[in-house]
């Protein structure tokens, strides 16, 4: 878990790199000495625009120190999301930002491991992935089958697709808000 400070800087890197590329066409420079922010690890960043989803952009894999992790995820869900127009400069005091710093991909045998809202998902067969954030499942209701079944949907799998022939990976994290 991380202090309120360390989480506060991510706030901010988030904040100034979602700007400044919005600005400036390029992310700032950060000078980050935290260690725990220099540590490998994968995230989140999920905008949202008064409640529905309006962007959300993440990395499962923990190759880049957190500090830059974030930054890229602040810029990316912002311009980069496919399935959204980017963010416009007149959108920025309408959105919120969450960001979710995750802990390692743990592969799962058996999906009566999963604990909804404890457990995001990340479940593929072959090249189709679909993952989804331990908080969705928490704020949209849902059971741990219906879990399952909208992680495959988002997979552009058959809903079903998770009781044969996948794979299911669980994860758990820490959310926090701009």
């Amino acid at each position: 878990m991380l202090e309120e400070s360390l989480r506060q800087s991510l706030r901010e890197i988030a904040r100034r790199s979602r700007e400044g590329y919005l600005r400036e066409g390029k992310v700032p420079t950060f000078h980050v000495t935290e260690p725990e922010l220099q540590q490998h690890r994968a995230a989140f960043v999920t905008l949202t625009k008064q409640g529905p989803l309006r962007r959300c952009i993440g990395y499962t894999d923990p190759t880049l120190p957190l500090c830059q992790t974030v930054a890229s995820c602040a810029v990316c869900a912002a311009f980069s999301d496919p399935r959204f127009p980017p963010l416009r400069k007149e959108e920025l005091s309408q959105i919120r930002m969450e960001i979710s710093i995750l802990t390692p991909l743990k592969k799962i045998e058996d999906a009566s491991e999963i604990q909804v809202g404890r457990d995001g998902l990340l479940i593929k067969k072959g090249f189709p992935r679909g993952l989804l954030l331990p908080q969705v499942a928490t704020e949209c209701g849902w059971d741990q089958e219906t879990f399952l079944r909208q992680t495959c949907c988002k997979a552009c799998l058959p809903a079903d697709t998770w009781k044969e022939g996948t794979e299911i990976y669980t994860f758990s994290a820490e959310i926090f808000h701009e």
